[in-house]
């Protein structure tokens, strides 16, 4: 009963992270942190797959330079990798005994024994793997397997809605440069009587010779005319 309070402890400080104002690096290792606690883990680790298909550890609680160091691991290479290509959770029960396993050295350095992992998806797309060690031998139940997939989902989650909120902000500021960009380069079309592409070309050449942003010419351009408008 103690074992199931702290476990729905966890995801309950896990939700909370996803709806706080904490930035993604914040919350990934609060999460690894909460889960290594809750299930009395020795390590607990996330890695997520980068643009070469590779995952690589994004969040530790350790500070082992050892384990913080480890190489990219390729999809399908080792334990954790074989989690992502298929999707489904691993239970090892000795690192040590098992031929996958790739980091024996490490896991010795660090009194690792027993070795969980399960894949974060996001609507059936793969996006990383959760990692959990013991350092005594260690079964895991199906219920502690289900709840380091519920944890690996809320993570998944925190990390789709994080991503989409960052690629929004980014379309929206492209947006907002372009309309003020095309403003200024209205009131120089106006002002200069300068065509089109002569007006666009002026922008740029004051913005490479001041070392500015396009947007910040446009926007320079179009409050010295406002206030030449006021005056």
């Amino acid at each position: 009963m103690a074992r199931k309070t702290l476990h729905l402890t966890a995801l309950s400080k896990i939700s909370k992270a996803i709806t706080s104002d904490l930035y993604l690096e914040d919350i990934l290792k609060l999460i690894v942190s909460v889960t290594a606690q809750s299930m009395g883990s020795k390590l607990c680790s996330l890695m997520l797959l980068n643009d070469k298909g590779e995952l690589v550890i994004r969040a530790t609680q350790t500070v082992s330079e050892g384990y913080t160091k480890k190489q990219p691991v390729k999809l399908g290479e080792g334990i954790s990798g074989r989690v992502a290509k298929e999707n489904k959770a691993v239970a090892v029960y000795d690192v040590q005994a098992e031929p996958q396993y790739k980091y024996k050295e490490i896991a010795k350095q660090e009194n690792i024994c027993s070795y969980l992992c399960v894949p974060m998806n996001v609507k059936g797309k793969v996006i990383g793997v959760l990692n959990l060690y013991t350092s005594e031998p260690h079964k895991f139940t199906k219920g502690e397997i289900d709840l380091l997939s519920s944890v690996a989902a809320q993570a998944a989650l925190v990390i789709e809605n994080t991503e989409l909120m960052v690629k929004t902000k980014v379309i929206q500021e492209e947006l907002e440069s372009r309309k003020i960009v095309e403003r200024a380069k209205g009131i120089l079309m106006k002002e200069r009587s300068l065509g089109e592409a002569d007006a666009y070309r002026l922008l740029q050449k004051y913005s490479m010779d001041n070392r500015k942003s396009m947007r910040q010419v446009a926007e320079a351009i179009v409050l010295s005319h406002d206030m030449k408008s006021k005056i």
